[in-house]
């Protein structure tokens, strides 16, 4: 299951794990891209002219240039400055002190670590207190950190291979081995997963993210399903499943730190999904009493 984050959530999710395309071909192994590489290629992924950069930066287009080239070297105050008019997330911020001989900033603890572990009881309450709706937590390529005890009682009959960390949400609830064949709306439900896959493609060009995006847009699908909720449809994409209560239909929203300073926080959300209708409410209303009776 997985839904449609907000604009803030791609800008904070996007970053890449594996050296970007823009620069692999040219390099010999184990060499690191050089700063102004990995400047142009934010740049112009942001859409932005060195003028246009510039300006947002307060500094001269003829010292961007020199930047960029190799000519100029960036100050750590202004690989950050750049990187904060850029909406470089910080895994990539990261990346760019490095490429410009500085010491990494920005910490990547797991969510278990004890400095983390306010956050983590934040995250389980919002799981634990949207029960009986299922809720879950998912980081940057769509795996599953976290969710609440609903959402495995909405899995029955996929393939035990699927639910194998890490578990990809998106590959779960399309996959034909997954909740795919129990789509109500399985057309619109995978049109909008690819068209929000490719926005974020579009705005990190990460490679793992293109796999994904190629291997759902591969899976076989039947037209059914194109029927959606009358009410969901008008104000959300709805997730539509087919199961033994009848067929749930929700609305869902995003949930992300507003302020995070370590790369696990800012590349981590927690997706809610709500009852879209008086019949999907009861029906998790009677799941939730079926198994805690």
């Amino acid at each position: 299951m997985a839904a449609c984050a907000a604009c803030h959530y791609d800008a904070t999710m996007t970053s890449s794990t594996a050296p970007s395309s823009f620069h692999a071909a040219h390099l010999p192994p184990g060499a690191r891209a050089p700063f102004g590489e990995h400047l142009r290629h934010w740049r112009q992924h942001r859409r932005l002219s060195q003028q246009g950069l510039a300006l947002e930066a307060e500094i001269s287009t003829r010292h961007l240039s020199y930047v960029e080239t190799g000519r100029a070297q960036p100050s750590r105050e202004m690989v950050l400055r750049l990187a904060e008019r850029l909406s470089v997330p910080l895994r990539e911020r990261n990346a760019l002190l490095v490429a410009a001989g500085f010491a990494p900033m920005y910490q990547a603890r797991p969510l278990d670590h004890p400095d983390l572990a306010a956050a983590r009881q934040a995250v389980e309450l919002v799981l634990k207190g949207h029960e009986p709706s299922p809720a879950l937590a998912v980081d940057r390529h769509w795996n599953l950190v976290a969710a609440n005890a609903v959402v495995p009682l909405l899995l029955d009959g996929v393939a035990p291979w699927l639910l194998e960390p890490p578990v990809n949400v998106l590959r779960l609830s399309l996959h034909p081995e997954g909740l795919g064949p129990r789509l109500a709306n399985a057309g619109q439900w995978r049109a909008h997963l690819l068209h929000r896959l490719q926005q974020q493609i579009s705005a990190s060009a990460d490679g793992e993210l293109q796999a994904l995006h190629d291997e759902i847009a591969a899976y076989p699908f039947a037209a059914h399903g194109a029927a959606v909720s009358p009410v969901a449809s008008h104000i959300a994409v709805p997730f539509e499943l087919h199961t033994d209560l009848g067929t749930l239909s929700f609305i869902s929203t995003i949930t992300i730190f507003g302020t995070p300073v370590d790369v696990t926080l800012q590349e981590l959300a927690v997706e809610s999904f709500f009852p879209a209708n008086a019949e999907t409410q009861q029906a998790l209303q009677r799941l939730q009493a079926r198994h805690t009776a």
